[in-house]
C-alpha cells in the first residue's frame, strides 16, 4: 500500500521547491513525484512543480510503492577510485551504459551497483541506485555514485549549483586554432536524432577548450574541456561547431579510419563532501587503449606533465 503523507505550507513558494523542503529531497525527485500525480494541493490533484503557493495550503503526498527490476547479468568490472559512507568515485569503462532504457539491452552502471547492493529509497516508485550524473556509453571516467538519500540530495544541488563539475580529455582529428570558450543553444538535430546541434531556441550551453599537446605529425591533439553546464553530447556538438571530432566520433563527423572507441574521458571530478562540505577532487587515470595511443602518437616525455590535473586547472584558470 503506498505511503501518503500531509503537511501543512507556510511559506510563499513554487510548489516543487516547498516539496522538496518539507520532504528533504531533491527538486529532480519532486518534480517526478508531482509530474506521477501523487500530489495534491487543498484536495485538487496538481501535475506542475511550477504552482505557486501563497502559504496556508494543505499539501498531501502519495508515495508510490518501490517497483524493482531485476539485475542483468554483469559481465564487467568498474574500479573504485574511492569509496565511503555516504558515497563513492568510479572510474567507468567506455561502452558501459549507465541507466537503463527501452532501447537498452546489456547490462548497465545500474546493474552493477545492484550486485554491489547500492540502492536508494525513492519518491516516485522508480529504481534509484545514487545516479547524480551521467556519462554518455562511449565516454570513460569519473562519476560519483550517492550511497544515502541525503548525500544524494546535496550532491544534486551542487550539480545544479554548479560547484560540481568535470574536466575532460579528448583527442581530436585535427589541432584547435586557440584555448577557447563555446556558447549556444543546444538541441534535437532536425534531420538526425541521434544527434544534437545548434538550434535557434533550445537548451544553453556553455564549454571551454585548452590545447595540451599535438601529435608527433601535427595532424592530432590532445585537448581538455571543462562543462559549465550539462548537456546531452555538449562536448561533440560544441566541437562539430569547431570543425573538429573526437578520434572515432563517427557521429558527429569523424573521418579517419576507426577501430576503436571514442577518445574522451572524464579525467577530473570536484565537489564538497556532502555531509562535511571539504573540497575534494579526483583523478580517473586513462584506460590502456587512450595510453597507448598517446604513448604512439605523442612526444612520450612530455606526456607526464601534460596530464597533471593541477597544470590542467590552471590553463582553464588562465583562460578566465
Amino acid at each position: 500500500m503506498n505511503e501518503r503523507k500531509i503537511f501543512h505550507n507556510t511559506e510563499m513558494a513554487r510548489l516543487d521547491q516547498a516539496l522538496a523542503k518539507l520532504l528533504g529531497e531533491s527538486r529532480n525527485q519532486v518534480e517526478a513525484l508531482v509530474r506521477g500525480g501523487n500530489v495534491w494541493v487543498d484536495g485538487e490533484k496538481s501535475s506542475k512543480g511550477g504552482v505557486k503557493l501563497k502559504g496556508g495550503e494543505r499539501i498531501e503526498v502519495e508515495i508510490p510503492l518501490l517497483r524493482e527490476n531485476p539485475a542483468m547479468e554483469v559481465e564487467f568490472e568498474v574500479e573504485i577510485l574511492h569509496e565511503e559512507e555516504h558515497f563513492m568515485v568510479l572510474n567507468k569503462p567506455s561502452g558501459v551504459v549507465v541507466h537503463g532504457a527501452p532501447s537498452v539491452k546489456e547490462a548497465t552502471l545500474v546493474d552493477w551497483l545492484k550486485k554491489k547492493g547500492i540502492s536508494l529509497s525513492t519518491l516516485n516508485g522508480e529504481e534509484r541506485h545514487g545516479i547524480v550524473h551521467r556519462l554518455d556509453k562511449e565516454t570513460s571516467g569519473a562519476i560519483v555514485i550517492a550511497k544515502s538519500n541525503e548525500a544524494h540530495r546535496r550532491l544534486s544541488l551542487q550539480l545544479q549549483e554548479k560547484s560540481m563539475g568535470r574536466y575532460y580529455l579528448a583527442i581530436i582529428d585535427h589541432p584547435l586554432k586557440e584555448d577557447q570558450r563555446v556558447e549556444c543553444y543546444l538541441g534535437r538535430h532536425p534531420h538526425h536524432r541521434l544527434k544534437i546541434a545548434k538550434v535557434p531556441v533550445g537548451r544553453y550551453a556553455k564549454s571551454a577548450f585548452v590545447k595540451l599537446e599535438e601529435s608527433i605529425d601535427g595532424s592530432k591533439e590532445l585537448i581538455a574541456a571543462k562543462l559549465f553546464t550539462g548537456r546531452t553530447h555538449q562536448i561533440r556538438a560544441h566541437l562539430e561547431l569547431l570543425g573538429r571530432h573526437i578520434l572515432h566520433d563517427e557521429l558527429y563527423g569523424y573521418r579517419g579510419t576507426s577501430e576503436g572507441r571514442i577518445f574522451l574521458h572524464a579525467y577530473g571530478l570536484y565537489f564538497d563532501h556532502p555531509m562535511t562540505g571539504e573540497s575534494m577532487f579526483f583523478k580517473a587515470p586513462l584506460f590502456e587503449d587512450m595510453i597507448g595511443y598517446l604513448q604512439q602518437n605523442f612526444p612520450s616525455e612530455r606526456l607526464h606533465e601534460t596530464l597533471l590535473p593541477d597544470a590542467i586547472v590552471e590553463r582553464f584558470s588562465a583562460l578566465g
